[in-house]
């Protein structure tokens, strides 16, 4: 998938990886992807809760190898 920013937060716990997607976000312009990577299990569950309270698209995640990773369109 074509992503425009992608953000690391590989190591970090809750709340960690939802802080640095949402600041990342605030960056990007209306339509562009960003790709998050995460190690947190727990991030499963808020990447979903988290795009449905601020309305963005959660496009797609996936897990491979223990590494989470979301795809975030921007509304």
């Amino acid at each position: 998938m074509k992503t425009d920013l992608t953000v690391d937060t590989k190591g970090m716990a809750c709340p960690m990886p939802i802080v640095k997607a949402k600041k990342a976000l605030d960056s990007l312009q209306a339509g562009q992807v960003m790709e998050v990577l995460s190690t947190d299990k727990g991030s499963v569950n808020d990447f979903q809760a988290w795009v449905k309270q601020t309305k963005h698209e959660l496009l797609s995640y996936e897990e491979d190898n223990g590494i989470y990773k979301f795809y975030v369109r921007k509304i």
